[in-house]
């Protein structure tokens, strides 16, 4: 998706099984960037089965600098019952804190958005942490809006259990 411009050190390309190790070291960096090193469950046979399996349930961007994987974005898709037609959920997106600045961050979810308007997307929507100043600030430096009448709602564990009348 990405032509290789050999006069630029960054690259962005879609992620490839091979790159699967790299993506959980970026997960993992990006969990202690917010705070929750210990949170993250994922493994390498995850991401392959879910990413890279028959039916890919994510995709995965790759930004890398002078051929070195420095940061991604990993998104899915939902789908808007109100617009008719799925949209793009980033999960997530993160640079290594050496290379920002660098715009390395905007490329990535240039690419995202790439891939809604192709798909004829009507939305692409992410989640911030609300004391993520920095992040806050990049994303409405490009646009994007926080909906203030919205907060996000999540079951997990013990809850997600007793509400889907499946356990044991």
């Amino acid at each position: 998706m990405s032509q290789v411009n050999p006069d630029h050190p960054l690259q962005i390309r879609l992620a490839m099984p091979r790159d699967v190790p790299v993506i959980l070291e970026l997960i993992r960096e990006l969990a202690a960037f917010e705070k929750e090193p210990e949170a993250v469950r994922a493994t390498v046979t995850d991401l392959h089965r879910d990413g890279f399996g028959p039916v890919p349930r994510f995709h995965v961007f790759l930004a890398d600098w002078l051929g070195v994987s420095v940061g991604f974005a990993l998104y899915c898709y939902n789908y808007s019952t109100w617009e008719g037609h799925h949209g793009i959920h980033l999960e997530d997106v993160y640079v290594r804190p050496e290379y920002r600045g660098r715009g390395i961050g905007r490329r990535l979810l240039s690419k995202v958005a790439s891939v809604a308007v192709v798909e004829g997307c009507p939305r692409l929507e992410w989640n911030v942490l609300d004391w993520n100043n920095p992040a806050i600030d990049f994303y409405q430096g490009m646009g994007a809006q926080i909906s203030p009448d919205w907060r996000i709602m999540r079951l997990t564990g013990e809850a997600l259990c007793r509400l889907s009348e499946r356990c044991d």
